[in-house]
């Protein structure tokens, strides 16, 4: 906590600083800090964080809450825009209890997207971590969202994932999903495998990094992450 730079870059070199400590430094905004946490390979090492809100030009992903869970179930159970989702039992306190558990679990990160104003539009979810992949899914974006939504949330989650130390995505898309499945190939997500029900796709660096060059308009400062 500390005011000096050098001296977090003291810390985040020291092996025998905390993992709790670790995870604190890896949201410092400080270049030299940064710089001694890649010296120890730390920053290669992907990881899910959740920070309180990652901040594009229009859009805001916020961690999701208790607050959320009627807003959310609405989004899950809705006839037309949750057709292709997994199966959601329409009981709120279920849904209360899932996002209280959510709460201490490390292994994923849940955002509600709103505008700049606080409006919620939709949902999101980072996910199943293999080594430096990473699965995104629980898309939902309802209706009379603004313009360039789908697009730059999506801009998004590859900009904040890169910055986590992840390199590639996967996921699934229900094959009669068919906006979905085109809108990710033409991001460069390629199909390499399918089930009855779902074509699975994989995305690489190199697809990533071009897609953000190419949708540069949408998301022209990248993000702003807020720890």
């Amino acid at each position: 906590m500390s005011d000096d730079e050098v001296i977090r870059g003291a810390v985040a070199c020291n092996k025998s600083t905390p993992e709790a400590v670790i995870e604190s430094l890896l949201k410092d905004k400080s270049e030299h800090v940064l710089d001694c946490l890649k010296k120890r390979a730390i920053l290669h090492q992907a990881r899910f964080i959740k920070p309180q809100k990652v901040i594009g030009k229009h859009v805001v992903f916020r961690e999701a809450n208790t607050a959320d869970a009627e807003f959310i179930l609405q989004l899950r159970t809705d006839s037309v825009i949750g057709k292709y989702l997994s199966h959601t039992a329409n009981d709120l306190n279920l849904q209360v209890q899932w996002l209280e558990k959510y709460a201490n679990d490390s292994t994923q990160i849940y955002f509600i997207i709103e505008d700049k104003t606080g409006e919620r539009f939709g949902t999101i979810r980072l996910y199943d971590q293999q080594g430096d992949s990473f699965c995104w899914g629980s898309w939902i974006l309802r209706e009379g969202r603004p313009s360039g939504f789908a697009v730059e949330s999506a801009l998004m989650v590859y900009h904040f994932a890169l910055g986590l130390g992840f390199k590639q995505s996967h996921f699934d898309v229900r094959k009669g999903n068919e906006s979905v499945w085109n809108f990710h190939e033409r991001f460069g997500a390629v199909r390499v495998a399918e089930t009855d029900e779902d074509y699975l796709y994989s995305i690489s660096l190199e697809a990533i990094q071009k897609s953000l060059q190419k949708y540069e308009k949408y998301l022209p400062n990248g993000v702003e992450v807020q720890p």
